[in-house]
């Protein structure tokens, strides 16, 4: 490990402080025999890693030793890593990254994989499903009143040109996913009245494409925009802090995509990898995502707060994730297209 990292790793610690402590439990690992150390990669959020990593020290005496840096440069830690590994567990990430690196990690399931909404269970043999989020529309009921805006069929009115805030889909993934979740709502990747859809969207959206997915929030609760094309993750979150928006899962079908976590293979602390992508989906913790975070569970049980609509009353779509993958450059071009054709029919 070079200084760089291990310097890393010392202030990654430091800011969490309480990880490096091993909780007392009567089922600590050293009682076992067994080791009480795990490393973990991840990229998400204090909130997200407040809410697991200390309950799962406690719970098993482990010492989670935290590397926290951005999605992509965590998996090509791991691909420079993978003949003698360092991490022995992966801890977020999109589907897309992890399909694409099946190599790196072991095949391991949750033991209550079958307690897990059916459609995001892990399938992959490797990959562990442990949130959702969704793409949904924020809107802003003052700039909107007698609108009504219940999909994406009602974004299509000459009074909102200029007023619908996105990101730009080819360099968004949230502006993406909005994208493909679109376009398999209104008929399909490939189906030409899905993309005269995207055409008419865009002509309305007016050339105003945000520079983060983060503006477009901002934008629809500080009364800037009207509408914006945002997820649900930071859309509940304003909620939650009594920001004047309304949420609202497109009626045409709503994509949830999850973040998944992974064993990385061979890795030197196995027994404690394999209990942590356990305790992942088990009822505990996915009871405490859903109603102490903004993150949506993946458990079909688990309870969510009251700004989370549950997703028995949404109607969700599934994306074709290996299409998705496989043709992502041909969508993104197809959209490039669209958007520079309206540009300069002005």
């Amino acid at each position: 490990m070079t200084k760089k990292w291990m310097k890393y790793i010392a202030g990654s610690l430091a800011a969490v402080g309480v990880f490096a402590l091993a909780g007392c439990s009567n089922n600590s690992a050293s009682e076992e025999g067994g080791s009480d150390t795990l490393v973990v990669y991840s990229p998400n959020s204090e909130g997200l890693i407040n809410a697991t990593i200390p309950a799962f020290e406690e719970k098993y005496g482990v010492k989670v030793e935290l590397i926290q840096a951005g999605t992509g440069e965590l998996f090509k830690k791991l691909e420079s890593e993978k003949e003698a590994p360092v991490a022995d567990i992966i801890f977020g990430g999109s589907y897309t990254q992890y399909a694409t690196h099946g190599e790196l990690f072991e095949e391991y399931t949750a033991k209550e994989n079958d307690q897990v909404i059916e459609e995001y269970r892990n399938t992959t043999g490797y990959s562990t499903p442990y949130t959702l989020d969704g793409s949904v529309l924020i809107v802003n009921p003052d700039l909107t009143k007698g609108m009504k805006i219940e999909g994406y069929s009602d974004l299509l009115k000459p009074e909102l040109k200029g007023k619908i805030a996105t990101a730009d889909p080819a360099n968004s993934s949230s502006a993406f996913a909005q994208l493909t979740n679109m376009l398999v709502a209104e008929g399909g990747y490939s189906n030409d009245k899905a993309w005269t859809y995207v055409k008419d969207l865009f002509t309305l959206i007016d050339g105003k494409i945000g520079s983060s997915s983060s503006g477009v929030y901002k934008a629809v609760a500080d009364g800037e925009m009207a509408v914006g094309l945002s997820y649900e993750d930071p859309a509940v979150k304003l909620l939650n802090d009594g920001a004047n928006i309304q949420v609202v899962y497109p009626k045409e079908g709503t994509v949830f995509l999850p973040a998944s976590a992974a064993i990385i293979k061979n890795a030197k602390n196995m027994d404690n990898a394999k209990k942590f992508i356990d305790f992942l989906v088990s009822q505990e913790v996915q009871d405490t995502l859903g109603t102490t975070t903004t993150n949506r569970p993946v458990r079909r049980d688990a309870k969510t707060s009251e700004n989370m609509k549950p997703i028995k009353d949404i109607n969700t779509v599934t994306e074709d994730y290996d299409y998705v993958i496989k043709n992502k450059a041909d969508i993104v071009k197809r959209y490039n297209e669209i958007f520079t054709d309206i540009q300069s029919g002005k």
